[in-house]
């Protein structure tokens, strides 16, 4: 009996340890759900203060100015604050002494963080203050709205913000020349183009535009970029330029054969010559230049819309040069609008030095010419078929001319491409040197092929002659122009 009652009261001890547990667990929860309630209304009540001190601050924001400031930076801070994660919203509610050091570690980690942010915030803040100059916050960011459009505009133009002449009678871009637009696609010239720098107007291609107005007052010989970001490369038109791209009627005679022929006449400063089919003003251009101020070109034509489209050409290219060397093309080529064969009476009591002549059936017109032309000087004739040329020399037999035929030639050009060879990744070919020793084997030939390959792989510029070149004839090539031929006047 007595073994039972000892277990009856073990079993009664048993119950009331784990009462007594149960109670002290639940007290103590009981703490915790009084101090969350605590910790809840006292955030409750800072966030009610602060509201309300944030809507007496505003008004009494017109009494004080160190009012206006800080609310000012509480919103730039408001702006700046990040939304909180679900572990930081919990951990916020809770008491300190239920926190685990790591997480008290990381409230405070995170509170020392806010703080510099704000006082580097509020720094920046007050020097744009007393600088005076407004600022635009987009996310983390604070910068001058001058200065971000300036950079925007600069960006967009791809103009360099101060260019100036810094070499000895160079000058600037200015509005009226004519200049010459390149875009280059591979070495290669993909679109060239020229045109009158004028205000207002702007360089239009299929690679993007460009405003006049940002090339004016640069330096020539430069790349802009366009609208669309692409390099075009800008620069001064030439006179071979001009010829080759400016409005024509009739045919234009080629910078190349105008060069011949100019050291066919041996012309030089001072001559007076005599041109016979001014067309579209080509060869008129190249007579004025080689003459200079002190010589004069008589130029003739028959058709009165080719002697207009001649002068124009002539007057387009002079204002250009007055305005890009700052002094006056000289005004040296008479321009006439006759026919020779009949007109003869506009050659009497003249002499020239040189002749030059670009007609269909120039032997109708030596006859009148040629008393005209100094002994031993030379007419030099542009003809575009070798009949004409066979017809011109069996007029000169039978009139019997006092005229020697020196040469007939023809003038041909050969462009040419010319480039380092290059790979589809766009890196150097190798070249690789011949092998004279029979003991080397494969591998120390690969290893040193492989070190060539690198070496050119990593330096941007290879060493002289460690660069293949490929070489082959343009497959754009200029044809037949015309047959230039010589005849020297001499004495019977």
């Amino acid at each position: 009996m007595a073994v039972p009652m000892h277990f009856g009261g073990f079993l009664l001890m048993h119950r009331l340890v784990r009462i007594c547990t149960s109670s002290q667990q639940h007290l103590r929860h009981k703490d915790l759900l009084v101090k969350l309630s605590k910790s809840r209304r006292g955030i409750r009540t800072f966030s009610a203060g602060s509201v309300k001190c944030n809507e007496n601050e505003r008004e009494d924001s017109d009494s004080s100015r160190l009012s206006t400031k800080l609310t000012s930076r509480q919103a730039l801070l408001a702006r700046r604050r990040r939304p909180l994660s679900p572990l930081e919203r919990i951990s916020s509610l809770l008491p300190q002494d239920a926190l685990s050091p790591e997480v008290m570690q990381l409230r405070e980690q995170k509170q020392q963080e806010a703080e510099d942010s704000s006082i580097q915030l509020s720094v920046t803040h007050c020097t744009q203050e007393e600088s005076g100059q407004p600022d635009t916050v987009t996310g983390d960011q604070t910068t001058p709205k001058e200065d971000e459009s300036d950079n925007h505009r600069a960006c967009d133009a791809g103009v360099e913000p101060n260019a100036s002449a810094t070499l000895p009678g160079e000058s600037l871009l200015s509005f009226g020349e004519l200049l010459i637009a390149e875009y280059f696609k591979k070495g290669q010239v993909q679109f060239r183009k020229m045109f009158q720098l004028q205000a207002g107007s702007r360089l239009q291609s299929s690679w993007g535009f460009i405003l006049h107005d940002n090339i004016a007052k640069q330096r020539p010989g430069q790349f802009l970029k366009t609208s669309i970001g692409l390099p075009i490369f800008i620069r001064r038109a030439s006179l071979e330029d001009y010829v080759l791209c400016m409005r024509r009627g009739p045919a234009i005679a080629y910078p190349k054969d105008a060069g011949t022929m100019l050291m066919m006449m041996d012309v030089t400063e001072g001559d007076r010559v005599l041109e016979s089919g001014s067309g579209s003003g080509a060869l008129s251009l190249f007579l004025s230049r080689a003459v200079g101020s002190k010589g004069s070109v008589l130029s003739v034509e028959v058709r009165e819309d080719h002697l207009k489209r001649a002068m124009l050409n002539y007057k387009r290219w002079r204002t250009s040069w007055s305005l890009r060397r700052g002094e006056e093309w000289p005004d040296n080529v008479q321009f006439y609008n006759a026919d020779l064969c009949t007109a003869s009476s506009l050659l009497d009591g003249q002499g020239f030095h040189a002749i030059a002549l670009d007609l269909p059936n120039p032997h109708l017109l030596l006859p009148t010419v040629i008393p005209h032309l100094h002994p031993g000087a030379v007419c030099a004739i542009y003809l575009a078929n070798i009949t004409q040329v066979v017809d011109l020399l069996e007029g000169i037999r039978c009139l019997a001319l006092p005229l020697l035929c020196e040469c007939i030639i023809e003038v041909p050009v050969r462009h040419w491409l010319v480039a380092p060879a290059m790979q589809k990744n766009g890196q150097y070919c190798t070249r690789k040197p011949p092998i004279l020793d029979e003991e080397h084997s494969e591998e120390e030939e690969e290893e040193m092929t492989d070190e060539t390959d690198n070496a050119l792989t990593t330096d941007k510029h290879p060493a002289f002659g460690s660069i293949p070149y490929i070489a082959r004839p343009h497959p754009e090539q200029l044809s037949h122009t015309a047959f230039l031929v010589k005849l020297r006047k001499c004495v019977q």
